[in-house]
């Protein structure tokens, strides 16, 4: 039998609460193990539940989900799911880029919620191409403009730096070896040193590095 995923759900709206609790909770292999109301009571309860995901509400009062996001990854204490009303949402890139696993819009299908919980659970990233295209688009501005040298990629080699743009338009590891005719466990090894390489924690942040340093444009996904 599968072991239950905890879940810590955050969100300043106790309805919203109570709406992500009634989908979790029909769920055999999900447990819902606490609520917080806001960014703070978050980090603490954190630390003391210690869930496998963090269901976490990006605007909220005395401390914002970027910041709870920060901590809370920092210390270990749990992978963090944020949840976002608007798809081009500063929040949510900004907590992407402090560690958590992935974002999803509060609207999502119930379906679609309960597999992102037990991807990031088992340690994967959640990663929308689409919707972090218009996110980093508009956080760049319509300019285009690059937000992080370049040259922090020439640790890469050509091959690694190919399997980066092929992360950042939201290919998995089996589309990637398909297109570079690789054997899949080629490609995740590829992944792996990128990652190391950057210090970056997962795909997600992957991502975001390729857009802020240019090598992937908006509007070439």
């Amino acid at each position: 039998m599968a072991a239950v995923i905890q879940v810590l759900l955050v969100d300043d709206q106790e309805l919203m609460r109570m709406g992500f609790r009634m989908v979790l909770d029909a769920q055999e292999d999900i447990s819902v193990v606490g609520e917080a109301g806001d960014g703070l009571d978050a980090v603490h309860m954190a630390e003391r539940l210690r869930p496998d995901v963090v269901l976490m509400d990006v605007r909220m009062p005395v401390l914002d989900g970027v910041e709870a996001t920060k901590r809370i990854t920092e210390a270990g204490t749990g992978k963090v799911l944020v949840m976002t009303t608007f798809d081009m949402d500063e929040y949510a890139l900004s907590a992407l880029r402090n560690g958590a696993s992935g974002f999803l819009l509060k609207d999502t299908p119930p379906g679609d919620l309960v597999s992102a919980l037990r991807a990031v659970a088992s340690g994967d990233a959640v990663v929308s191409p689409s919707v972090t295209k218009r996110l980093l688009s508009r956080f760049l501005g319509d300019g285009g403009g690059e937000l992080r040298d370049a040259s922090v990629l020439d640790v890469l080699t050509e091959r690694e730096r190919e399997v980066l743009v092929l992360i950042a338009k939201g290919l998995s590891n089996t589309e990637i070896a398909r297109k570079l005719f690789l054997s899949e466990a080629t490609v995740k090894t590829h992944v792996g040193r990128i990652l190391a390489k950057l210090e970056l924690r997962d795909r997600v942040q992957a991502v975001v590095l390729a857009y802020e340093t240019g090598l992937v444009r908006p509007g070439d996904v």
